[in-house]
C-alpha cells in the first residue's frame, strides 16, 4: 500500500538534515542515481559542531523520553512500523534509486525494516532485568537501564535496514539517538528513518540525522554526550571508530566486513548448491558483508559444479534495477567499480582463470566466476565487495576447515550437504560469528542475534536477545527497610 502524497517530499531534497525539525546545515551535497547519473536531490552535510549540538540536545532530552511510560514508545514504534507498511512502494523506490538495489532486494529490507520495528516495539515491556539472591532482609536486583545517546554510523549497502536495526531498539529501551548515514544513501538510510519517526510521534530531540563525512563520523566518537557508538562498514574504518570510541571511554559495536566461506560438500545437491552459491554472491553485486567471498569445493564434484556455477553466472542480467527486469544493478560507485575490476586483475595475475564474467559496463560489472583461486591469491584472502565468486577446490573435509579459517575475518559460514551430521561437525570448527547448514552465507532475521569474531566485528552482536546487551547498561540496586548500624 502506497500514500497517493509523497512520503518524501521535494522540501526535504533541498540540502537538508534533521533533529527533530527540518533546517539546512551550511554545507550540501548531491545524492545520485548510480545506475543512470541522475541528481536525485540533495542533503545536508553535517560538521563536527552540528554533531555535538545534536548530541547535546539528545542528552538533554533523553531522561524525558526513558521516563516515558512504556506503552507509549510501544505505540510510537508501532506507529513507525505502520507508516513504513503505507508508503512501503515509495520507500522501495528509493532505495532500488539511490543504492542501485534491484526490486525484490529493496522490497526484502524494507521488510525486514518494518519488522525490527514491529519486534523492537515489544522491548518496553519486556522484563528488564533481574531479582538476584541476597542475605534476608535485603532486595537484590540487577535492572537494565539506557544508556543516554547512540551514535549510528550506518553504510551505503542495506541502508534503512542496518540503520534501523540500530535506531529501533535503542530507541526502544529509552535511548535518544544520532544518525550518520552514509551520504550516498542518505536519502532512503536516513531522510526516511526520520520521517517514519517524525510522523509517527518522537518527541523532538530524541532522534538526529546528519550525513555527513568523515569529520562527523570522528564527531560521533568525541562526542562527551554520546556513550555508545553502533558501526556497520568497513574493517579499516571500524578500527578507526573503535580506537576512537574506547579513548573516550564509550560503548562500541563493530560489524564490519566478511571474506565468508560456502563451503560445498561431495554428497550435496548440486543444484540447490549452485542456486545457493549464487544467491550467496550475487545478491546487491555482492556488495553484503555476508556475501560468499570464498566458494569451497570438495574435489569430486568441483569441476560439474564450476560449470553450473558458470552457467548460471552467465544467465544474470545486469542493468538499471529500476526496470524490474534485472537480476544485478550498479556497483554504488567508480571507486567500487575500481576495487572490483582491480581485485579481478591482481586473481588472474596471481593464477586464476576468468570462466565467467570479468568485464564491467559503467557501473554494471559482470556476473564473474574465478577458478582455480589457491590461498596464496590475493582474492583469496581480500574482500572484492563485487559480484565475483572466487571458488577454491579442496580434498578432505579437514582441508575445507583450514581453508575457511585462513583469514583474519570471521563473520558468516555455510555449509551445504545431505548429511547433517557431517556439516554441524564442520561447521563447529568454523570461526564465525554466524553459521549456516543447507543455507546460503546471506541471512539475516531480525530476531537473531548478527555479528562477527576477528576482523568482521568487536565480538559484540545485535538483534533480537542481544539488543538488551547493547543498548542497555546494568544497575546494581539494592533495598533495606532499615540501614543497617555498620561497626566502623
Amino acid at each position: 500500500m502506497t500514500t497517493s502524497t509523497p512520503f518524501i517530499k521535494p522540501e526535504h531534497l533541498n540540502g537538508v538534515a534533521f533533529d527533530g525539525g527540518w533546517k539546512s546545515l551550511g554545507r550540501m551535497q548531491e545524492t545520485v542515481e548510480p545506475a543512470s547519473g541522475k541528481t536525485l536531490g540533495k542533503i545536508a552535510m553535517a560538521t563536527a559542531q552540528d554533531i555535538a549540538a545534536a548530541a547535546t540536545m539528545s542528552r538533554k532530552a533523553q531522561p524525558t523520553w526513558a521516563a516515558t511510560a512504556y506503552e507509549r514508545r510501544s505505540e510510537i514504534l508501532r506507529n513507525a512500523a505502520r507508516i513504513a507498511e503505507n508508503n512501503r512502494d515509495e520507500i522501495v523506490d528509493w532505495i532500488v534509486r539511490e543504492s542501485g538495489s534491484t526490486v525484490p532486494k529493496a522490497a526484502f529490507e524494507v521488510a525486514l525494516t518494518i519488522k525490527a520495528l514491529f519486534e523492537a516495539s515489544a522491548m518496553p515491556s519486556q522484563a528488564a532485568g533481574q531479582v538476584l539472591p541476597t542475605q534476608p532482609g535485603r532486595l537484590n536486583l540487577a535492572r537494565r537501564r539506557a544508556i543516554g545517546v547512540v551514535g549510528v554510523i550506518s553504510p551505503f549497502n542495506f541502508p534503512l535496514y542496518l540503520a534501523m536495526r540500530a535506531i529501533a531498539p535503542a530507541i526502544a529501551v529509552g535511548n535518544g539517538v544520532v544518525l550518520k548515514p552514509d551520504p550516498r544513501t542518505a536519502i532512503c538510510g536516513g531522510h526516511v528513518i526520520a520521517r517514519l519517526f517524525e510522523e509517527a510521534g518522537l518527541p523532538t530531540g530524541i532522534l538526529s540525522v546528519l550525513p555527513g563525512d568523515g569529520e562527523a563520523g570522528a564527531a560521533l566518537c568525541n562526542a562527551p554526550d554520546i556513550g555508545m557508538i553502533q558501526f556497520t562498514g568497513s574493517p579499516a574504518a571500524g578500527r578507526r571508530v573503535g580506537e576512537a570510541a574506547g579513548r573516550n571511554l564509550k560503548n562500541v559495536s563493530l560489524e564490519l566486513g566478511g571474506k565468508n566461506s560456502f563451503i560445498v560438500l561431495d554428497d550435496a545437491d548440486l543444484d540447490l548448491a549452485v542456486k545457493n552459491a549464487v544467491w550467496s554472491t550475487y545478491l546487491h553485486q555482492g556488495q553484503i558483508c555476508m556475501s560468499a567471498g570464498r566458494i569451497l569445493v570438495q574435489a569430486g564434484i568441483a569441476q560439474e559444479f564450476t560449470r553450473r556455477l558458470a552457467e548460471h553466472a552467465a544467465t544474470l542480467t545486469s542493468g538499471d534495477p529500476a526496470s524490474g527486469q534485472v537480476a544485478l544493478g550498479p556497483l554504488i560507485n567508480q571507486a567500487q567499480l575500481d576495487h572490483a575490476a582491480r581485485s579481478v586483475e591482481a586473481a588472474v595475475t596471481g593464477g586464476a582463470k576468468v570462466v565467467a564474467g570479468g568485464g564491467h559496463d559503467g557501473l554494471f560489472f559482470q556476473p564473474t566466476v574465478l577458478l582455480g583461486v589457491n590461498p596464496d591469491n590475493p582474492s583469496f584472502h581480500e574482500e572484492i565487495f563485487g559480484p565475483v565468486a572466487v571458488v577454491t577446490v579442496f580434498e578432505k573435509d579437514e582441508d575445507a576447515i583450514a581453508l575457511a579459517n585462513d583469514t583474519d575475518y570471521g563473520l558468516s559460514g555455510a555449509i551445504v550437504s545431505r548429511s547433517i551430521g557431517r556439516a554441524l561437525a564442520i561447521g563447529e570448527r568454523l570461526n564465525v560469528g554466524l553459521l549456516h547448514i543447507n543455507d546460503a552465507t546471506v541471512n539475516d532475521e531480525v530476531i537473531n542475534p548478527f555479528g562477527g569474531v576477528g576482523a568482521s566485528g568487536n565480538g559484540t552482536s545485535i538483534g533480537g536477545p542481544a539488543n538488551w546487551e547493547e543498548f542497555t547498561q546494568w544497575q546494581w540496586v539494592t533495598i533495606k527497610a532499615d540501614a543497617p548500624a555498620y561497626p566502623l
